[in-house]
């Protein structure tokens, strides 16, 4: 089957899902084909802000040299196939921020004969080397667990560049003076979190800003997502999520004034502070942590029960700041799960009843 004949089945058939094997896409890669026009080709993983920038600065080199780039988001929920990308002429096919499944990249490479460079910075991708390995020689992979693989892109494509020397004798410069410090900034941040470091100052608010842009990150859907991304700044990023936060804390006060004590499994796993916040599961997180300060404060558990309907069930979510509590222990007795520190089960509304000995006043 042919790109084209696969473009058409896929407009014939309305019923599939639409992805990034879309329409858009295969229409993409069916153009450069025709035009005859594209030699490199970009895939970043998508929705990823590591493979949005590296997608990025793989744009930006292409077009200081003047050459064709076609630049599409990959994603596992739906991805290419190997015959969607035997364009005619392809020379180098980017994976930027995965590598591909087994034995993907090995095949583009031995039907279109060109070049794949792949980066990741996941020690699943590390630990899986040996599925990628291929005798080819036009596969070529680089994998840092020390660096996230935006900023790895960043400096592959920096090297690249600086090998060409603008006309009036100075090393040419992937970003401006103006841009490079804040992305720069940027890259760092994300790195921060791509490697569960969190160490930045306002990482956490730099991630809550930064999501909101999760969104955006498709360029086929957003043609102007390079320009964007180029745009967007560490103090920006952090305002917003400092914003959102200091907006969820205030909601949040507001639930925590009518708290319940709560005897966690009828009293044998103790009593802790527990609050009813329904129709707003979205702070559970905020609300139970605040709710486990206040419960040992009171000399109970260091355990926050916090309570809402999910659709018709009522839904039971136990949060604790204290290292050596487990919530867990209790969720699973209950059929559901979770970490030490955040857990959560459905609770029968019976049960829940024998769970509640009344009001608890934060006066006493």
């Amino acid at each position: 089957m042919t790109l084209k004949q696969s473009a058409s089945l896929l407009t014939l058939t309305p019923t599939r899902r639409q992805g990034f094997r879309s329409n858009a896409a295969l229409e993409s890669l069916t153009k450069a084909q025709d035009q005859h026009c594209t030699k490199n080709l970009v895939l970043y993983n998508y929705p990823s802000f590591s493979g949005s920038f590296s997608a990025l600065f793989a744009h930006i080199f292409h077009r200081h040299l003047n050459i064709p780039c076609l630049v599409l988001p990959f994603s596992s929920v739906e991805p290419f196939r190997v015959e969607d990308l035997c364009i005619d002429g392809l020379e180098k096919c980017y994976f930027l921020d995965f590598l591909g499944l087994k034995g993907f990249a090995a095949e583009l490479s031995r039907r279109t004969s060109c070049q794949v460079i792949g980066f990741d910075h996941r020690k699943s991708a590390l630990s899986d080397m040996h599925l990628y390995e291929d005798c080819n020689s036009n596969l070529s992979y680089h994998v840092n667990l020390e660096k996230s693989s935006s900023s790895a892109v960043y400096d592959y494509f920096c090297a690249k560049l600086s090998e060409t020397r603008c006309n009036n004798g100075h090393i040419a410069s992937l970003l401006n003076a103006e841009d490079q410090e804040r992305v720069e900034m940027i890259l760092r941040y994300i790195e921060d979190g791509d490697l569960r470091r969190w160490t930045l100052p306002d990482i956490r608010e730099f991630n809550i800003g930064l999501s909101k842009w999760r969104s955006k990150l498709n360029c086929i859907t957003n043609p102007h997502l390079f320009e964007q991304l180029l745009k967007i700044s560490v103090p920006n990023l952090v305002a917003h999520g400092s914003a959102y936060i200091a907006k969820q804390q205030s909601s949040a006060s507001k639930l925590m004034e009518k708290l319940l004590k709560v005897k966690l499994g009828r009293g044998l796993y103790g009593e802790c502070l527990g609050v009813r916040i329904d129709g707003n599961s979205n702070l559970s997180d905020i609300i139970g942590k605040e709710v486990s300060i206040k419960s040992q404060a009171a000399g109970l558990r260091p355990i926050g029960a916090v309570v809402y309907m999910q659709g018709k069930n009522l839904k039971m979510c136990l949060r604790s700041t204290d290292s050596s509590t487990d919530t867990s222990q209790i969720a699973k007795v209950y059929g559901g799960g979770g970490s030490p520190s955040s857990s959560s089960f459905i609770i029968r509304m019976d049960e829940y009843n024998q769970w509640i000995s009344g009001a608890y006043s934060q006066n006493t």
